[in-house]
């Protein structure tokens, strides 16, 4: 599927917030979209989408809380920033721990908004070549074969040629071959760079 252009994601019911923000967005060049429920964006929602969400904390129906346990749920990687009126500041809190990346309380200085849109929009960046990368990762690993794999396993442990000779009941020259295979399928050359690449797997 080819990459999505990067939007930001308007969900408000109230259609004057809606346009006015849109229209600031325009004034940027950033392209945006407006949702006027959260279930509106729900039914148009899917992964591919990149960009980030202001999202409206009150709305009537599912709220933005809702929306975001619903989108947490679909594993969705959308940087997620709150507006709020003063007396949901709380709630706010509570929405950044189920991983929100800001909230801004009303009213807001157009630019504090463009300033955190901003900061969002280059995290969803980030996180999505993240992605990529650990995708094509997991791919390099699915070409090994379960020796190679269990030879790489002991390498990342920081065993010698000869240790995993033993542990394998192998020959050192066959662990040797393993070895060159599993750098050259993984495409690297240093060992500490495929325990990383391992590693950023793992964690992920």
């Amino acid at each position: 599927m080819a990459e999505q252009i990067p939007n930001v994601y308007i969900v408000d019911d109230d259609e004057a917030v809606r346009e006015s923000l849109g229209l600031l967005l325009e004034s940027v060049d950033q392209p945006s979209a407006g949702y006027a429920s959260a279930m509106d964006f729900l039914e148009a929602y899917d992964n591919d989408m990149a960009g980030c969400i202001v999202l409206d904390i009150r709305m009537p129906g599912m709220n933005g809380m809702e929306l975001q346990k619903k989108l947490n749920d679909l594993n969705s990687i959308l940087p997620i920033i709150f507006v709020t009126g003063h007396g949901d500041v709380p709630m706010a809190v509570e929405a950044m721990q189920h991983g929100a990346v800001d909230f801004i309380q009303k009213p807001y200085r157009e630019q504090d908004l463009l300033d955190k849109i901003n900061q969002a929009m280059a995290l969803d960046q980030q996180q999505r070549t993240d992605l990529v990368e650990k995708r094509g990762i997991i791919k390099r690993i699915e070409t090994l074969t379960p020796r190679e794999t269990e030879v790489m396993d002991m390498m990342i442990e920081g065993n010698a040629n000869k240790v995993i000779a033993i542990d394998l009941g192998i020959s050192q020259r066959t662990v040797e071959i393993h070895r060159s295979r599993v750098m050259e399928k993984m495409s690297t050359h240093s060992l500490a760079h495929l325990v990383r690449m391992v590693l950023a797997v793992k964690d992920g």
